[in-house]
């Protein structure tokens, strides 16, 4: 059957709460009622062909709670005068969540409005943009709306989340749920006290001026004459970004290796130091200066997102070049090939050409589908031939 059930009414409805209208509105105060539905009727043929099938549609429609059916006079030459629908319509806002059974989660809906019209009003913006989303998070939204409150009045306030003092309110809460607070923190606060350079989850505590752990540089020194430390050979050092910008290690050359395996056996290597990297995360790198007057070289997996972190990297330092992510090393070690969970198709501008072919390769799945080499299969004879290679060419 082709004609509108009632089933088909309520899809409508259900499309206006999906939508965000029918909560919008509570916010707005804009009402959307009284409201028509659209309606497939029988056509004349087929009410004369399939009367009681009409008149079971019929009743179907009228027996429908909320919906005001109203009707039409059909004249049928054996049948006689018969009233058939013409239009549904919705009168009010209770009839539509009725029909779709959305009441109560209309009045907690209205609880929220109510908490955040007494708390910020700024926010109700928010919530008629973001009904749904503010919805997921009733049972949060008292929280939510309490650290608000707590920035507004303490702006940038230097201190670590740990240290924000509201009751049932807890760093880990706070960190679990920075991307709404974000939206919400960004229409509340004056714009002195937002950082807008700082953006993204990870940089939650910059943007809004609480203090942070510092990130923390791992590395190790392959040349004996330029140990830090007086006592042992074997100096594998973390320092803060901070003081790692300030080191003088006096070294020419500095490699970066994604394993840490890898970074713990790297050979000794004169004049230089290896750091133990961060995926795709370079900003503790940034403030070292001293790095743009060393030579830099980076070891990663050879596949698509070992040459997207290569790619990141010189976007802080243009002159890195790639160590052992080449095709002689991705072909010698063939048999120890694997397999990419999920590639990156992303085009990567700074690449030099025997890379960019490379990762054109790796992405275009034509040696291998989703083909990976990870820098820790490649055998150590190797590592050490090419870091000799290498070192000749400094000489």
């Amino acid at each position: 059957m082709s004609w509108t059930s009632p089933a088909d009414l309520r899809a409508q409805v259900q499309k206006i709460w999906d939508r965000g209208d029918l909560l919008t509105s509570l916010v707005t105060g804009q009402s959307l009622f009284p409201r028509r539905l659209a309606l497939k009727t029988p056509t004349s043929n087929e009410m004369a062909e399939r009367f009681d099938e009409v008149r079971g549609w019929i009743a179907e429609l009228r027996s429908m709670q909320g919906c005001r059916v109203t009707m039409r006079v059909f004249r049928h030459r054996v049948f006689g005068t018969n009233t058939v629908p013409d239009e549904v319509w919705l009168d009010s806002a209770d009839d539509a969540l009725a029909l779709i059974g959305k009441r109560r989660d209309s009045a907690r809906f209205a609880a929220l409005v109510d908490a955040t019209r007494a708390q910020q009003p700024q926010l109700l913006t928010w919530l008629a943009r973001r009904p749904l989303r503010a919805l997921e998070l009733c049972d949060e939204w008292g929280r939510l709306l309490q650290i608000v409150s707590w920035l507004h009045a303490h702006p940038r306030p230097g201190v670590y989340l740990r240290q924000v003092d509201i009751p049932g309110v807890h760093s880990k809460f706070i960190e679990a749920y920075r991307g709404v607070l974000t939206e919400l923190l960004d229409l509340v606060l004056p714009p002195d006290a937002v950082d807008a350079a700082a953006s993204g989850s990870d940089q939650f505590a910059q943007r809004y001026g609480f203090r942070d752990k510092s990130l923390r540089i791992r590395f190790r020194m392959l040349d004996a004459a330029h140990l830090l430390l007086a006592a042992g050979p074997e100096q594998d050092i973390t320092l803060d970004a901070a003081s790692f910008a300030r080191l003088d290690p006096g070294v020419r050359r500095v490699f970066v290796t994604e394993n840490e395996i890898n970074f713990l056996a790297f050979p000794p290597v004169k004049n230089s130091l290896v750091i133990f990297g961060a995926g795709y995360g370079f900003e503790m790198l940034a403030q070292a200066a001293w790095l743009t007057h060393c030579q830099l070289h980076y070891w990663g997996d050879i596949d698509t997102h070992g040459f997207a972190i290569l790619d990141q990297l010189r976007a802080r330092f243009d002159h890195v070049e790639s160590f052992l992510m080449d095709r002689a090393t991705l072909l010698a070690f063939e048999p120890q090939w694997g397999a990419e969970a999920t590639q990156t198709l992303r085009e990567l501008s700074r690449l030099q050409p025997q890379e960019q072919a490379l990762y054109d390769d790796l992405r275009d799945n034509r040696l291998r589908k989703h083909l990976r080499l990870e820098q820790e299969r490649i055998g150590f004879g190797w590592v050490a031939s090419s870091l000799a290679l290498l070192t000749r060419t400094w000489a």
